[in-house]
C-alpha cells in the first residue's frame, strides 16, 4: 500500500478560512483496520489525543418523519456512552447511525468522518476530556489524513458542545491498546 498523498481537504480549508493553525499528518491506510488505535500508532500520538467522530441518530419523535442526527467526538481510548450523549442532546434515546447513511449525510466515508465541512451541519458534542490536551488529532475528512490542532480551535471551528460522553473501553480493547 502507498502512503496517502496529502491534499487540501474541505476541513483544512475551513480551518484556513478561520485563521486556525493546524498540522497535517498522513499515514498508510489499512482498509481492514480503521481504528483509532491504528491511527494513533501510525501518526505517533497517544491514543487519548486521537479523537474519533461518530454519527449518531435518534428514533423519530412523534410527528417527525426523520430522525435527528448528532456527531459525537470522543477520544480513541474510550467508548461512546449513548445514554450520556442522549442526555447532553436532551433526547430520549440515541443510537449509532447506520453505516449506509454516513456518507450520504456527511459526505465522508467511514474512517474519514469529521464534523468540519460535513455535507450537513448536524449538532456536534465533544467529550470534555478534549480540553485536557495541548493538541488533538481529528480526521481531515479523508482516510489517511489527520489534522492536529489545539482543542479550543477545534471547538471554535465545529461549534461542538462539551459533555461527558464516554465510558472506558472494554477490557479486551484496553489490552489491545497496551499491547
Amino acid at each position: 500500500m502507498k502512503p496517502v498523498k496529502p491534499v487540501k481537504t474541505n476541513a483544512a480549508r475551513l480551518l484556513d478560512s478561520l485563521g486556525i493553525a493546524y498540522q497535517v499528518q498522513t499515514y498508510e491506510v489499512d482498509p481492514d483496520d480503521l481504528s483509532a488505535i491504528s491511527v494513533a500508532r501510525k501518526i505517533g500520538m497517544p491514543l487519548e489525543q486521537v479523537f474519533k467522530t461518530l454519527l449518531t441518530r435518534t428514533a423519530p419523535a412523534a410527528g417527525q418523519s426523520e430522525p435527528a442526527y448528532f456527531f459525537a467526538v470522543i477520544p480513541g481510548d474510550a467508548e461512546l456512552d449513548l445514554k450520556k450523549l442522549a442526555g447532553a442532546a436532551q433526547v430520549k434515546k440515541v443510537e449509532l447511525a447506520s453505516l449506509k447513511d454516513v456518507e450520504p449525510l456527511t459526505g465522508y466515508v467511514r474512517g474519514g468522518v469529521t464534523v468540519m465541512a460535513a455535507r450537513t451541519l448536524f449538532p456536534a458534542y465533544a467529550d470534555d476530556t478534549i480540553e485536557l490536551h495541548d493538541v488533538v488529532s481529528v480526521s481531515a475528512g479523508q482516510r489517511g489524513t489527520q489534522l492536529v490542532l489545539a482543542p479550543a480551535d477545534y471547538l471554535r471551528a465545529t461549534g461542538a458542545t462539551l459533555a461527558d460522553l464516554t465510558k472506558p473501553m472494554h477490557a479486551a480493547a484496553s489490552a489491545q491498546v497496551s499491547g
